[in-house]
């Protein structure tokens, strides 16, 4: 009986402490991200430049990936999260140019913080296992990466619309899935934990960003 106790003492300070460097390695990338945002939302980078930080960002994710054991995983995850404030400024600072740009910007922001913590604590409070959400997840990951790739060839701005609905509904699901993950057990991590529900809350803003910059 004993043994047993101890066991589940072990098994409850270790999420504790997995807990804790997840959301404490989180909350450091978003404000990293969100400073580089902030400074370079002014800078128009070229599209080649553009789009050699999407490639570098892609790169980082699987070299944090592969160096989650070590202190490089770390500055792998912060340079990606300063390449994707560089990404984002180049967004903020075209919808800072529309009629009502910063309302929507900041409007954005705060839904997808209240989002965030409203799901996370569903989850902590209620202790469901969203495992079985697995599958539905990938599936809807790969609908939308094609319907995106289609929306290259279709000027359409409700298909837009309904792309962003998609997305954030999907990446709300993620937020679900992957702080289960971190609670059950399925994410032993904090690199890759605090790496998932990044992408997480950031594909979440960009798609409330769109969907409030169309809503009129």
């Amino acid at each position: 009986m004993n043994e047993i106790i101890a066991q589940r003492e072990f098994v409850a300070s270790d999420e504790s402490r997995i807990l804790k460097n997840t959301y404490t390695l989180l909350s450091a990338t978003l404000l990293f991200t969100a400073g580089i945002t902030w400074m370079t939302q002014g800078i128009v980078l070229s599209p080649l430049a553009y789009f050699a930080s999407i490639i570098g960002g892609f790169a980082l994710l699987f070299v944090t990936i592969r160096l989650r054991n070590s202190a490089l995983g770390l500055l792998a995850l912060f340079a990606f999260a300063g390449l994707q404030g560089l990404s984002i400024g180049q967004i903020v600072n075209f919808y800072m140019r529309t009629a009502n740009g910063s309302t929507t910007v900041a409007e954005a922001a705060g839904l997808t913080a209240v989002a965030f913590i409203g799901l996370s604590a569903y989850v902590h409070i209620s202790r469901k296992d969203f495992s079985f959400m697995s599958g539905m997840l990938n599936v809807g990951i790969w609908v939308l990466v094609i319907a995106s790739l289609i929306g290259f060839f279709v000027p359409s701005q409700a298909y837009q619309l309904a792309m962003a609905s998609l997305g954030a509904i999907l990446f709300s699901g993620f937020i679900l899935y992957d702080t289960s993950a971190i609670i059950h057990g399925g994410e032993t991590n904090y690199i890759i934990a605090a790496m998932r529900l990044y992408l997480d809350i950031i594909n979440l803003f960009l798609d409330l960003l769109q969907l409030l910059s169309r809503r009129d």
